[in-house]
């Protein structure tokens, strides 16, 4: 057999090995096929590329599934799109097949996420009532031996969720069959995608996609950003009580003994300092922004200006800034807020945990809306 055709031949039975899910991963396949086809061991050089597998995946695939596949690729995305709306607060990126279009059968929707703490996940998971495991795969690649967190998803469509820490959101992953960024696509990209691909669809619309799941809890995003704040040590001289959780939910306590009622209140005393683990620079910027879209105007201008209103007490404001402020009509709300900020510095107070005090901001919001 010359070199081209056992080439081919390891090819398409690397494809079928992959295609009925013996096998999942290129250089596996492609190794065994190689030592079922030949007695003699075959160079490197001569097995195919994973390119060359994929496009022989594909082929089974249409010869197999014909006109099914593309309307299951269809409902694979519109079900990616579901989901994807319910893990926003985890930047979800889809990826792989189902964003590629090179399904086949039994291909699962995989998606990215990003988190420093799994439990947020599959937290919200268990609160949906998705049935799931967690599975942690160590891998040897270029003899790095690495820990990956998937966890498997049992729906209609089997999902596989690989949860990478939060600053990698905007890391370019490689693919092993190009060697280039791996496709992928947000939220707005697959709606994008799916407008593009089916004219006849509304992504937005509720074709298919759940509009309950397409609200993001906002009570998950805010724990989201007040549970890494316990990392964030402060100065001991401003900051005598400690880490700046601890800071945030002394306050929250004490806007909830001034103001117990006032939601949009509570939340900034709560939510103030939540910039302060998203990195080095401004902390009341890089909290808004990640607020963008969820808090109402008020309880943006309270955060907005906490630390305006510190400077405002100590003279340090220009005239104009000085008056913009007492002219808003929450001013006062403003500066009872910069109390209660710098009362909250007591080591030692009792205070209660994150999930108490966005339950009762849940309950409150119960109620107001009732």
């Amino acid at each position: 057999m010359s070199d081209a055709k056992l080439r081919q031949a390891i090819a398409l039975e690397a494809a079928r090995l992959m295609y009925e899910r013996v096998e999942s991963e290129y250089y596996t396949a492609k190794r065994k096929a190689a030592k079922r086809l030949c007695r003699d061991s075959v160079k490197p050089r001569d097995l195919p590329s994973n390119a060359e597998i994929r496009e022989q995946v594909q082929l089974f695939a249409r010869l197999h599934e014909g006109e099914q596949r593309t309307e299951n690729l269809r409902e694979m995305r519109l079900a990616a799109l579901q989901l994807m709306r319910l893990l926003l607060p985890f930047k979800p990126r889809l990826i792989g097949s189902v964003m590629t279009g090179h399904v086949r059968k039994g291909s699962d929707i995989d998606i990215h996420v990003f988190t420093d703490a799994v439990s947020l996940v599959t937290d919200l998971l268990e609160r949906e009532g998705f049935q799931f495991e967690v599975e942690r795969k160590e891998v040897l690649k270029h003899d790095v031996q690495r820990v990956f967190t998937h966890v498997h998803i049992h729906d209609r469509f089997p999902f596989e969720l690989t949860v990478y820490a939060e600053d990698k959101a905007h890391y370019v992953f490689k693919s092993s069959i190009t060697g280039k960024g791996i496709e992928r696509a947000s939220v707005r990209e697959l709606e994008e995608l799916l407008v593009r691909e089916y004219p006849d669809l509304d992504p937005k619309a509720n074709d298919g996609v759940d509009d309950a799941a397409a609200r993001v809890d906002p009570y998950l995003l805010y724990r989201m950003l007040l549970l890494p704040l316990e990392e964030v040590r402060q100065s001991f001289h401003r900051h005598p009580e400690g880490d700046a959780l601890y800071h945030s939910l002394q306050v929250f306590e004490l806007a909830r003994n001034e103001r117990p009622y006032d939601e949009e209140f509570l939340l900034a005393a709560l939510l103030h300092d939540v910039g302060k683990a998203l990195g080095p620079g401004d902390h009341v910027e890089a909290g808004l922004a990640a607020l963008e879209g969820i808090i109402t105007d008020r309880t943006r201008f309270l955060i907005a200006h906490h630390m305006d209103a510190l400077e405002y007490r100590r003279g340090g404001l220009p005239d104009r800034v000085r008056q913009e402020l007492r002219a808003s009509p929450d001013f006062e709300d403003l500066m009872l807020l910069r109390d209660c900020d710098d009362g909250g510095r007591v080591a030692g107070a009792v205070v209660g945990t994150v999930d108490e005090a966005l339950e009762y901001l849940r309950e409150l919001a119960r109620e107001n809306e009732g």
